[in-house]
């Protein structure tokens, strides 16, 4: 099924080629497939660690599981609601009180939810737009592009620590 879902995103893009769309309408097509994608990895890896897992850090020094969870939350709705809309995020300021697995969960699907609206939403034209950030100016496609390597370097950690606990990550869920 994934293979046929690939097809037609493909298909897809190359209608919009036909259709004059341009490379930024596809870059924002493949953006949010990646980032759909994402979503559905990162629920996969949350619903693996046990709750009484969740506040497992393999040293003293690092974030828990269920904070990491927080932590990429929290930055890829800052980054959505900062550069890419004005519609206020649902969990912007995240509580770090939150703990339970369904809570964190919750605030998950509503953040990835969230992040995918706003690249629907989002004109191509503003991809080349410089914006101040704090290491320096970057345009939104730069935003973007921040997006996934963000999730990617925590759910690198995450997945490690699956691993220390004795279970394995699941299947990878790509472009």
């Amino acid at each position: 099924m994934k293979f046929i879902g690939s097809i037609l995103i493909l298909f897809s893009f190359a209608i919009h080629a036909v259709n004059g769309q341009g490379h930024d309408s596809l870059f924002l097509a493949a953006a949010r497939v990646k980032l759909t994608h994402s979503k559905e990895y990162m629920l996969k890896v949350a619903d693996l660690m046990p709750e009484n897992k969740y506040d497992y850090k393999p040293t003293k020094e690092e974030l828990s599981f269920g904070a990491q969870l927080l932590h990429i939350c929290g930055n890829l709705g800052w980054l959505s609601s900062t550069y890419l809309t004005t519609e206020d995020h649902p969990a912007f300021k995240i509580d770090e009180k939150i703990s339970s697995k369904d809570s964190i969960r919750s605030v998950l699907l509503s953040t990835y939810d969230y992040a995918i609206k706003a690249l629907d939403n989002f004109d191509a034209k503003q991809l080349g737009d410089t914006v101040k950030f704090f290491a320096g100016p970057m345009t939104r496609l730069q935003i973007i592009n921040l997006l996934s390597d963000h999730q990617s370097h925590h759910r690198g950690q995450i997945l490690v620590y699956l691993r220390l606990c004795g279970i394995k990550p699941p299947e990878y869920v790509g472009w």
